[in-house]
């Protein structure tokens, strides 16, 4: 049992760290944010494509990251 939480563990840090590393910049630094950065963030919808999937792979994978941590945690200590 400890070995395949360990291996899920694993395999959803990596998935994870990954799909954070794909994903798209949201801010230009401070000149966008004083700038422009209302007009993007009120002017523009979020997409449906490539980030809207890997936002959802991130989501996925970090909840099931910080329940299988604490899963270990509770059961082998």
């Amino acid at each position: 049992m400890h070995t395949a939480l360990m291996v899920i563990l694993l395999i959803s840090s990596i998935v994870l760290i990954i799909s954070i590393l794909l994903q798209s910049g949201n801010s230009d630094g401070l000149s966008g944010s004083i700038a422009g950065g209302a007009e993007q963030l009120f002017g523009k919808r979020k997409s449906r494509g490539y980030d809207a999937l890997l936002a959802r792979i991130t989501t996925v994978c970090a909840i099931v990251y910080i329940v299988v941590s604490l899963a270990i945690v509770a059961i082998f200590n």
